[in-house]
């Protein structure tokens, strides 16, 4: 039997059942692992569920505490696919550093989570084992591609979990699931033996149901790591000690080219409405608060190169990332006469029709005569962006945006999917990969719901000030009325 009560609770609520001996770790992993089973067929959370787990007694505030891992961080003796069918069998022989943390935090394993195959893309269809549903309408995406961490987290499976954030990864579907997704300054969190899909663009990212709860996780994870060059010297910062700091005065802006309700008055979108209409009531509850908000203008055609840039970007590394899985070193060995021929079929079976166009996608930018015209061109509009938020900083603390433009999509919606050099999909459904490329701290947060499906506002701030992002948030949460939120389906005992 699970006890309704176990799937609302926050990490330092069970911390404190544990320690006063209410609930024992054994008990809370039968609640997590129930829970994990009888969602695992409406939902698809989980490539691996942990049936028999290892246990660490550890002075920690994680002890005993239940998470869930995505399946592209390495964990050794347990199945490690990257949800794609060319690693479908693959099991490690070390762990991953974050993977390693956690254990020697005394934190209990659920299970491995299902992910955009590789890592790449955003609806969480793509997985070999299949697609992930929204908790909140079994209709509707959840995003991607940390889809399954995404979905446990919603459905009150595991009080956090953990991702990874190349584009928006964690935050998009944060904000489709009703959860806190955050990512770290680049390098804050080790990423060894996290598969690399774009090497400059890649975080290790969290899922939680607070704020609170992310600032616990990061203050475990944080770090310099030898194995992961990297990565940058601990603050030796306790981020949960700073959550409750005065934010009076603090400024905050947003882009008027992103949000600007007049530049979408054409498009005829109720829930595009609503989510601007609620993002504006929440700046004026912000202003409530102390903070100063204002509107800022940037470029729009700059804002439009967002999406391009990522796509050169990404498809690029993650070409030059992948080119090991080719069924002699990785994956299930192709039929053949020789190498090229195994390689070939190895591949050919081995990837979904996505992949391959981005691995085609991206051998193209990287020949050489088009290196300079995509690749490096990429990466010079990448530094301008980069160097125009950052200019931003030297004004203001933080960037607050919308996460999305509307609700999570239906799966059979494929007739009405926004048209591809609009304005809305260009730059208000991508502009979270701001953050990826300049390695800022980034956090998404629940504000409300449209159409009974949660809505997520992104705060973003300064390079290597993780600890005023989070106190932002934190104190932003306390208006939202959207604080410790999970998908009340199936709250039943089971």
């Amino acid at each position: 039997m699970v006890n309704k009560m176990y799937r609302g609770k926050t990490i330092l609520e069970l911390r404190k059942e544990l320690d006063e001996k209410i609930i024992t770790k054994e008990e809370l992993f039968s609640h997590a692992n129930t829970l994990a089973h009888y969602f695992q067929e409406d939902y698809n959370s989980f490539v691996t569920i942990i049936d028999k787990p290892k246990y660490k007694e550890r002075d920690s505030i994680l002890s005993g505490i239940p998470y869930a891992l995505k399946d592209n961080f390495s964990t050794s003796g347990i199945l490690t696919t990257g949800s794609s069918n060319i690693l479908k069998d693959y099991v490690p022989v070390f762990d991953s550093t974050v993977y390693k943390k956690l254990k020697n935090a005394g934190a209990t394993l659920i299970g491995k989570t299902v992910l955009d195959e590789l890592a790449m893309g955003g609806t969480g269809t793509t997985a070999h084992t299949g697609i992930v549903k929204n908790p909140w309408d079994k209709t509707r995406m959840i995003g991607g591609s940390s889809a399954g961490s995404a979905s446990s987290v919603a459905l009150g499976i595991v009080p956090f979990s953990i991702g990874s954030d190349t584009g928006d990864s964690v935050r998009k579907p944060a904000a489709l699931g009703g959860v806190v997704g955050f990512k770290p300054t680049y390098g804050r969190i080790s990423r060894y033996g996290m598969f690399a899909f774009a090497s400059s663009l890649d975080h290790v990212a969290i899922f939680s149901r607070c704020v609170k709860d992310a600032s616990i996780v990061t203050d475990v994870l944080k770090g310099y790591d030898r194995l992961d060059m990297v990565t940058i010297k601990d603050d030796n910062k306790k981020y949960t000690d700073t959550l409750e700091n005065d934010i009076k005065g603090k400024r905050l802006f947003y882009i008027k080219e992103i949000c600007d309700k007049e530049l979408y008055k054409d498009c005829n979108d109720k829930v595009l409405e609503e989510v601007l209409d609620k993002f504006y009531e929440l700046i004026e509850k912000c202003k409530n608060l102390g903070f100063e908000v204002e509107e800022v203008s940037i470029d729009k055609k700059l804002l439009e190169a967002i999406y391009p840039t990522y796509m050169c970007i990404s498809c690029a590394e993650a070409t030059s990332n992948n080119a090991n899985l080719t069924g002699i070193q990785f994956g299930p060995r192709g039929e053949g006469t020789s190498v090229e021929e195994i390689m070939f079929d190895s591949r050919t079976k081995g990837f979904s029709e996505l992949i391959k166009r981005r691995f085609i996608l991206g051998s193209y930018i990287l020949q050489k005569e088009n290196q300079d015209k995509l690749f490096l061109n990429a990466g010079r509009v990448r530094r301008i962006i980069v160097d125009k938020i950052t200019s931003l900083f030297k004004e203001y603390d933080g960037m607050i945006l919308p996460a999305s433009g509307g609700i999570a999509e239906k799966f059979d919606s494929s007739s009405e999917k926004l048209e591809k050099l609009s304005s809305r999909y260009l730059i208000l459904e991508n502009h979270l990969a701001i953050g990826n490329f300049g390695g800022f701290p980034s956090i998404t947060i629940p504000y409300g719901f449209v159409e009974g499906m949660p809505i997520g506002v992104n705060i973003t701030g300064r390079v290597k000030e993780d600890d005023l992002v989070l106190n932002i948030a934190h104190q932003i949460e306390k208006v939202t009325g959207c604080k410790n939120q999970y998908s009340k389906v199936g709250d039943i005992d089971v």
